[in-house]
């Protein structure tokens, strides 16, 4: 008898000191609710083209907030009915549970859970995840608070939205976009139930990872569902032997990495640390399409151009191991350090003959190239080949798959270019692509490659000539200066091709591009003007040089001056100033920023008469009809095309620059440590091909561009040039019948 009025006695010491111990100590220590009752989700940085595709995000979280009213039914029931199936009939804490956890921790038991939803929150808002009987009791307390000051949907609203979810997820709508690119209300029942079953276990139950133990968990979470009425029996039957596509990454709906990078740099600049939390949502002015059509342009014909000047070799080498196991686990160490680049996927060689090599991917994946796959590297694959050329066992080499599933030998280029393409109208970017693989090299060559611009900076100095009285019909002397010359002179430029023609109209000189003529047309008009005029067109005339050099572009400018510089011929002589970001809106919707730009610059933003403009438009008309930007009429079969090739010393660079009706846009190729491209290399062989591409996309289903000559010029033998010019053609200050030879000048 004694004993059990000692056991009685010990028990209501035990409760008095627990219930001390809870109310003296854990009660007065426990955090302010603020944290939910104020509840602000980080949500990251999101950035958007104009139709709405999503192409960049920043944050350490992937989350998206989701009213409680605006999340389907089914996601709801899917998790209510796996985590917590009496969530609106308890208070928050599901007191057997609990005491069944204490019990077992306690006494050294398993240790148990049996948190309801409430105590979640609880504990993803204000506890540390350790096990043990103070946070346990902590949290049954904290969501009895929590319940008294917040409503049931409100609780779930916070759990639906802050719960992690793996891959650096919280929440079930960003979960949603994570794994199976879909928003919620484009999920299926087993997409759902996959999704309710991570909660209890993120990583184990991560399905990028782990399908299999994800699918196990989807199961049960069906069942859970079936045995709650959630779901109909059918339902259950279908949705378990739904199969699921997982996505293996965080994917965006566009390629504009380069374009992202801009924009997150601009945000940042107003809003520091808080870019990444705030929930901003950017529109910018991109298109979708272009964009895309832009960059697959670019990819496409840098390894054209790559695999056109032949194979380097692999790009390096591992000794591999005799034993299975350890040979797979160094393939796998060894291609983490060489990341796939979109299609160029790193490989490790396994097997190689001269008509076959067996490789192995990052994936675990074994595949085997023959035939046409190894065109490119046959080279390598020859018994005499120099060893650094050679293709061996342990070579790392990259491949490519087709349509078709075969397999290629490829490689990773060292040549990079750049494309832009904007309005002419009004400065929106239309479509950037900064470099071949954003992820190799941040680098964005549209705003920051300073190079020079070779022959796509004479239309410039045609444009200030027409000012000084030349017309499209002048002639000019096209043999070399020492040619006509008494002096010494110190430089004697060439033609590229090094033909000359002697007296030549100037139409003809820029459409064939000829070197001579472009020099002894800036002679004439003199440098110094010349390179000031060049500041009308946005330039920096101190990035060019005071002497003849200038007219084969030795100066320097970006690829995004030049396509600013072009829109001013397309427009009818207005400058326009490039733009990215039309709206700004915060996590609520509320309109932070909104650009006010008009569809057609005004009289104000004018640096050209019209008269100029159109008379160099219809020159560079002649550019790519009859001369050296003849591919694009003849591959786009338009009428409506400008522009001008441009190739630098050495064919260093190449480039095109171009417009038709609004859209001006400009490709480049090149090396970042400056290289020639080859001697048979040329802005129409390199920087052409690309603007074609991408341009057939964006001048798709687009009626030509009929553009309507200004008062007071005429067209006369296939020419327009100014009324007031004497016989319809000529320069006025200059005699027309010595072509310019002769003609001094003191640059």
């Amino acid at each position: 008898m004694k004993w059990l009025l000692a056991l009685a006695a010990a028990s209501v010491v035990f409760i008095l000191g627990l219930l001390a111990y809870i109310f003296l100590i854990l009660a007065p220590g426990l955090p302010e609710l603020t944290a939910v009752t104020d509840y602000k989700p980080k949500i990251p940085l999101r950035i958007y083209t104009a139709d709405n595709n999503l192409i960049g995000e920043f944050g350490e979280e992937h989350r998206d907030f989701v009213a409680i009213k605006d999340i389907p039914e089914k996601m709801k029931k899917a998790v209510l009915s796996i985590e917590d199936a009496r969530f609106y009939e308890h208070s928050g804490v599901d007191y057997i549970g609990v005491a069944r956890a204490v019990v077992a921790n306690a006494t050294g038991g398993v240790r148990q859970g049996a948190s309801t939803i409430t105590m979640q929150v609880a504990r993803n808002f204000f506890l540390t995840p350790e096990q043990s009987l103070s946070r346990k009791l902590r949290e049954a307390m904290l969501a009895r608070r929590i319940e008294q000051a917040l409503s049931k949907d409100q609780i779930l609203e916070l759990y639906m939205n802050q719960i992690y979810l793996g891959q650096r997820t919280h929440g079930f709508s960003s979960a949603a976009r994570t794994y199976f690119n879909k928003s919620l209300k484009e999920l299926t029942i087993a997409e759902t139930a996959m999704l309710a079953g991570i909660p209890q276990n993120p990583a184990r139950h991560n399905p990028a990872v782990n399908f299999e133990r994800a699918k196990k968990r989807q199961l049960l979470v069906l069942k859970s569902m079936l045995k709650h009425a959630a779901i109909t029996q059918a339902q259950y039957d279908q949705a378990s032997k739904e199969t699921l596509r997982v996505t293996k990454a965080a994917r965006f709906e566009s390629h504009a990495a380069h374009v992202a990078e801009m924009v997150r740099q601009q945000i940042y600049a107003q809003f520091k640390d808080e870019t990444y939390t705030l929930g901003i949502k950017v529109i910018t002015t991109i298109d979708s399409d272009e964009q895309d059509a832009a960059y697959e342009s670019l990819r496409r014909n840098v390894l054209t151009y790559d695999q056109r000047h032949g194979y380097r070799g692999p790009e390096a080498f591992i000794e591999l191991p005799t034993e299975e196991n350890l040979r797979d686990e160094a393939i796998d160490e060894f291609l983490q350090k060489f990341p796939s680049s979109e299609g160029l996927i790193s490989a490790v060689v396994t097997a190689v003959t001269p008509k076959l090599i067996k490789a192995d991917l990052a994936t675990g994946e074994s595949v085997e190239i023959s035939g046409e796959g190894l065109r490119l590297a046959a080279s390598a694959l020859q018994a005499k080949a120099n060893r650094d050329l050679k293709i061996r066992v342990g070579a790392l080499i990259r491949v490519m798959q087709d349509r078709k599933g075969k397999w290629s030998v490829t490689q990773t280029p060292e040549v990079e270019a750049a494309y832009v393409s904007l309005n002419a109208n009004n400065g929106a970017y239309r479509a950037l692509v900064g470099g071949f693989d954003f992820k190799r090299k941040q680098f964005n060559r549209v705003t920051s490659g300073w190079r020079q611009p070779g022959s796509v900076i004479k239309p410039f100095v045609y444009s200030a000539a027409l000012e000084k009285g030349f017309s499209p019909e002048t002639l000019i002397n096209d043999v070399p200066l020492s040619e006509t010359s008494d002096e010494l002179l110190t430089w004697d430029p060439r033609n590229d091709d090094g033909q000359y023609d002697g007296p030549i109209e100037m139409q003809q000189g820029l459409a064939r591009s000829k070197n001579v003529v472009s020099v002894r047309i800036l002679r004439a008009i003199g440098a110094a003007y010349a390179k000031e005029f060049l500041g009308k067109f946005g330039f920096d005339p101190n990035k060019h040089p005071l002497n003849l050099t200038m007219a084969l572009g030795t100066g320097s400018v970006t690829p995004l001056q030049m396509a600013s510089a072009y829109a001013v011929f397309a427009n009818g002589g207005y400058q326009v100033k490039p733009w990215l970001i039309q709206k700004v809106v915060d996590a609520k919707g509320t309109i932070l920023f909104e650009a006010k730009v008009d569809n057609f610059p005004s009289e104000d933003a004018r640096v050209l008469d019209s008269r100029n403009a159109f008379v160099v438009d219809s020159m560079l008309r002649e550019v790519v009809r009859s001369g050296t930007g003849a591919a694009a009429s003849q591959k786009l079969g338009r009428r409506d095309l400008a522009g001008k090739t441009g190739t630098t010393s050495d064919a260093i660079d190449g480039w095109f620059a171009g417009y038709s009706g609004d859209i001006v846009a400009v490709s480049w190729m090149g090396f970042d440590e400056p290289k020639s491209l080859g001697g048979k290399e040329f802005g129409s062989t390199v920087a052409l091909p690309i603007w074609i591409d991408a341009m057939r996309h964006a001048l798709k289903g687009r009626p030509e561009f009929i553009r309507q000559a200004p008062e007071n010029l005429i067209f006369s033998n296939g020419k327009w040039m100014y009324v007031e010019y004497e016989n319809g053609a000529g320069v006025k200050t200059l005699d027309v019948e010595e072509p310019l030879g002769t003609i001094s000048s003191e640059q």
